[in-house]
C-alpha cells in the first residue's frame, strides 16, 4: 500500500496554512478527529456534560479498543491518561526502590523522565545509571547487558529522543529486560503513530505515549499501557473514586484494570478524538506510515547535509521522522523564528531536554523538523529553500 498523499491533505485543515514540520511536537488534526471532538463539546454546552458524556459511551468506549489494536494487547491493560509523561509518572512512582536500587536509562533520555529519577533517587537512596550508547549514538545492548545484577530495578528508556531521530532498539533492549526479570519502562511518546508499535514483540511492561503528536489527536490527552501481570501489583500514587472504591469506613478497594492509573475527570471530547485518530493511523496503516515517514525524513536530511553552513545532527543506524539540525552563526532559536515567519513549523531542542545526550556531544540546541506522511515533496523543497536563505544570510552576516 502507498499514501494517497492528496486525500491525506484534503483530510488535513491545516495544509491550507502552513507548512508543518512540527509533527513530533503536536500535528495537526485531520478533520474526523476535529469533527468529533468539537461536536462533543458543542452537545456538552446543549444538553451538560455529565448527560453528553452518558450519550457517547460507546465512543469514549471506543478508545480502548482501538489502543489494545493499535499495540497489540488487551483492553484492560490500557489507561486513558491527561498526557504521556502523567501516565509515564503513575507507573513510576508506583514502583518500589530502596536504597543501593539501581535505575537504568538511556543517554538520550528525557528531561521529564530523568527528574523524576533524580528525586526518587534523592528520596530512596536509589543510583541513577546511564548506559552507554554503541558506535552509532543509540543505546548498546552489549552494554546494557553487562551492567545487570541483582540490583537493577528498572530499565527505563526513551524510544525516540525528543532531540534526534534515532530508533533506540527497543525490542533488543526487551528481549534483555524479560530474561533476567527486571521491569521495563519504555516512553514512546515520539514513535507511536508514525511507525508499528507491538508491546508483545518489544517485550516491555510499561508503555506512554500521548495523543498530540504522531497519533494526530488533541491535546490532553495520553496512553498507558500496563502489561496485566503487572496491573494488581502495583499502586499507583494517586487515587480517586474512579481508581479505586471505598467499601467500608476504613476501606478501599482499587479496581483491578490498568484504569486503577487514570482519574475521574477526564476530557471526554479528547477521549473520544483519541480513539477517532487511533482508528484513523489504523486505516492507513502503520507499516505504511512508517515507509513514508522515514522517506521523507531521509529525503529532509539529505536536502540539509547538502547545503552549506548546515550540519544534521541525528544519530543512530536506524532513523525515523525526526530529523535535527544546526546552521553556523545562527541559534536555533532565530532558525525557528525566521521559518516561523515564512509559515513554516518548526521548533527547537535545548541541551535541558536531554542533558546527557548534548552535553556529550557539546550542542545547547538544535532545530527539530519532523515531517508526517501528509507532507509531500513541495513542501520539502520549499524547506529547503528556506534553510538554505537563513543559512546564506547568517554567513554574509558574519562576513
Amino acid at each position: 500500500m502507498t499514501i494517497d498523499v492528496a486525500r491525506a491533505r484534503a483530510d488535513t485543515p491545516g495544509c491550507a496554512n502552513v507548512l508543518h514540520f512540527n509533527n513530533a511536537g503536536a500535528a495537526l488534526m485531520p478533520r474526523p478527529v476535529l469533527d468529533v471532538v468539537t461536536d462533543h463539546l458543542r452537545l456538552e454546552a446543549a444538553i451538560g456534560g455529565y448527560e453528553a458524556a452518558d450519550r457517547a459511551d460507546a465512543a469514549i468506549e471506543r478508545v480502548y479498543d482501538a489502543a489494545a489494536a493499535m499495540l497489540n494487547c488487551a483492553r484492560d491493560e490500557i489507561a486513558v491518561i491527561e498526557n504521556a509523561t502523567r501516565a509515564w509518572d503513575m507507573v513510576f512512582y508506583a514502583l518500589p526502590f530502596a536504597a543501593g536500587d539501581r535505575i537504568l536509562t538511556a543517554r538520550s533520555e528525557y528531561s521529564s523522565n530523568v527528574i523524576a529519577y533524580l528525586q526518587v533517587a534523592e528520596r530512596t537512596g536509589a543510583r541513577v545509571e546511564v548506559i552507554p550508547n554503541d558506535e552509532t549514538g543509540a543505546v548498546s545492548v552489549d552494554a546494557l547487558r553487562e551492567m545487570l545484577d541483582e540490583r537493577v530495578k528498572l530499565i527505563a528508556i526513551t524510544h525516540v529522543p525528543t532531540n534526534g531521530g534515532l530508533v533506540n532498539p527497543a525490542a533488543a533492549i526487551g528481549q534483555i529486560a524479560r530474561a533476567v526479570g527486571v521491569p521495563y519502562l519504555l516512553d514512546a511518546c515520539q514513535s507511536v503513530g508514525q511507525m508499528p508499535i507491538d508491546v508483545e514483540a518489544i517485550g516491555c511492561d510499561f508503555l506512554s505515549t500521548t495523543g498530540r503528536k504522531y497519533l494526530r489527536g488533541p491535546r490532553g490527552t495520553g496512553l498507558l499501557y500496563v502489561r496485566r501481570a503487572w496491573i494488581e501489583r502495583l499502586t499507583p500514587p494517586l487515587l480517586d473514586n474512579h481508581a479505586a472504591t471505598w467499601t467500608a469506613a476504613d476501606r478501599f478497594e482499587i479496581r483491578p484494570d490498568a484504569r486503577r492509573f487514570e482519574n475521574w475527570e477526564t476530557y471526554y471530547a479528547g477521549k473520544i478524538g483519541l480513539g477517532v485518530a487511533l482508528d484513523y493511523a489504523m486505516s492507513w496503516g502503520l507499516d505504511t506510515i512508517w515507509e513514508r515517514v522515514r522517506l521523507l525524513a531521509d529525503q529532509l536530511r539529505a536536502g540539509l547535509a547538502a547545503i552549506p553552513g548546515v550540519t544534521v545532527r541525528d544519530l543512530g543506524r536506524e532513523r525515523c521522522g525526526i530529523v535535527t539540525f544546526t546552521v553556523d552563526d545562527a541559534p536555533a532559536d532565530s532558525v525557528v523564528a525566521m521559518l516561523a515567519r515564512q509559515a513554516i513549523n518548526v521548533t527547537s531542542s535545548s541541551r535541558a531536554s536531554t542533558r546527557f545526550d548534548m552535553e556529550a556531544r557539546d550542542l545547547d540546541a538544535v532545530v527539530r523538523a519532523s515531517v508526517h506522511y501528509y507532507n509531500d515533496n513541495l513542501e520539502i523543497a520549499r524547506f529547503l529553500d528556506a534553510v538554505a536563505g537563513i543559512a546564506d544570510g547568517a554567513w554574509r552576516a558574519k562576513r
